[in-house]
């Protein structure tokens, strides 16, 4: 749905009753018409068993986009990579980011390298399901502590590229103008994505 439409979902967990997969979403887009837009896209869809919307998504702070409604949509359990995921010891960490046709999964795996490669190796083959791994990082005193999910796909982009790069080393490993080049976008254009993402990741704390 999101691959014809203007705004994303973000996934905040997916539940098996009565043999169908249900899953809280928060719909969002820059304004409430393309809200309506998407929601009846998950609608109309042929993967779609039903859909209601929730009270409110007061719960879903930080969300992108300007506009944003929460709705619980029912689906069958085979169009869901969750299980093949969490089955496998995948545990979601951040809700799952839905844009563009495509879904973004951050997760926790207490296993190898090579096993968690194995381990995808295998889903991709079950489910020919289309995975590409952005980043694999250890954790370093307690990790995960800043989630990254309150972030614009733009700010996630610059800000994970950045700690790729070994931005955030000491010394730095790369300058702010390698980044921006990288991403064909000016210094400063690139300094205030920077800047936005860490205002929303350090708010909290």
């Amino acid at each position: 749905m999101t691959a014809e439409t203007s705004g994303g979902l973000l996934g905040h967990g997916v539940h098996e009753i009565d043999g169908l997969a249900n899953g809280r979403f928060t719909a969002y887009a820059d304004t409430t018409e393309e809200v309506d837009e998407l929601v009846a896209a998950v609608r109309a869809s042929d993967l779609t068993e039903s859909v209601w919307e929730t009270d409110d998504h007061a719960g879903d702070a930080g969300v992108p986009g300007s506009a944003a409604r929460g709705i619980v949509v029912r689906y069958d359990l085979g169009n869901s990579i969750n299980d093949a995921l969490v089955s496998r010891g995948f545990i979601p960490d951040e809700p799952v980011r839905m844009q563009g046709g495509r879904e973004r999964w951050t997760v926790l795996v207490h296993e190898t390298r090579q096993t968690v490669h194995e381990r995808l190796e295998e889903i991709r083959e079950e489910r020919n399901a289309d995975i590409d791994v952005e980043l694999i990082t250890a954790p370093e005193n307690g990790g995960g502590m800043f989630r990254t999910d309150a972030l614009s796909e733009r700010q996630r982009e610059v800000y994970e590229l950045a700690r790729r790069r070994d931005y955030y080393t000491w010394p730095r490993e790369v300058s702010a103008a390698s980044l921006a080049a990288e991403l064909d976008i000016s210094k400063a254009t690139l300094l205030e994505h920077l800047r936005k993402a860490e205002s929303k990741l350090l708010g909290d704390y």
